[in-house]
């Protein structure tokens, strides 16, 4: 399914590669105008290229979303270079330390929490004002199955993601009343190279069962869905979560 951003300035965070790369081809390939942003900039130029070489229109950003000043200046560089700022995507993350809570890392918890947390407050802080401005628009926040349940040894994790839920619920209602669309939504296990990279085959082929579907998800799977939320055809959606986890929180 295709939609029709022509004219529309995007933002989409951890761009450089896995959801957020697939994101950004999937809004460039509808007309919209892309500011891929990453802290792995030569990553996020390399999609940036692509996506311009198949005749989109893409640039790309360094940005350490867990500053909020560096998040300020991405927005301002959207508007910059394309003249606004209509729809974006706060999808960088970090997965943690693996630990029991009793023992968890201080630093690791608070670097989660910056990275997962913190940065989509920064986000929503400088892209709401500049999308009104615009005349409206959509956000999705990226958050994850463990938005809705708990996993042993994550507990930054799952609390950052818990709380992007709420933020993005209570965002939502502020601003429906401004021409601004604001979900989330909860992937879960997906087969991106922060993964595959990480995991051994037999820690992955247990991660598939934990799926009834039988298999991890793709980035075009989740991108196929943000496209949607951020589109016209979503237009009476807001403040919501939405999974693609192949049934995961089912059980």
């Amino acid at each position: 399914m295709t939609y029709d951003f022509k004219d529309k300035v995007a933002i989409v965070t951890g761009a450089a590669s896995g959801i957020g790369a697939a994101v950004a081809r999937a809004l460039a390939a509808d007309a919209a105008k892309v500011l891929l942003a990453d802290l792995d900039i030569r990553g996020a130029e390399t999609v940036a290229a692509e996506i311009r070489a198949a005749g989109g229109t893409a640039s790309a950003v360094e940005t350490n979303v867990a500053d909020a000043v560096e998040v300020e200046a991405m927005v301002e560089a959207a508007k910059r270079t394309y003249g606004g700022l209509h729809l974006a995507v706060n999808n960088a993350g970090i997965g943690g330390p693996a630990a029991p809570t009793g023992e968890y890392p201080l630093e690791g918890w608070h670097k989660v929490i910056d990275t997962n947390l913190n940065s989509v407050f920064y986000g929503l802080r400088y892209q709401i004002p500049a999308i009104i401005a615009s005349g409206g628009g959509a956000i999705v926040n990226m958050a994850s199955i463990l938005g809705a349940v708990g996993f042993a040894n994550s507990s930054a994790y799952v609390t950052a993601k818990h709380g992007l839920v709420g933020l993005t619920k209570s965002a939502a209602i502020e601003y429906a009343k401004h021409g601004v669309r604001i979900n989330a939504i909860g992937p879960g296990f997906i087969d991106t190279p922060l993964l595959s990279k990480n995991l051994d085959e037999a820690t992955l082929g247990y991660i598939r069962g934990l799926h009834p579907i039988g298999r991890l998800g793709t980035s075009e799977e989740v991108a196929a869905l943000t496209s949607f939320l951020l589109s016209p055809g979503a237009s009476f959606i807001t403040g919501s979560y939405h999974l693609v986890d192949g049934g995961y929180v089912a059980q």
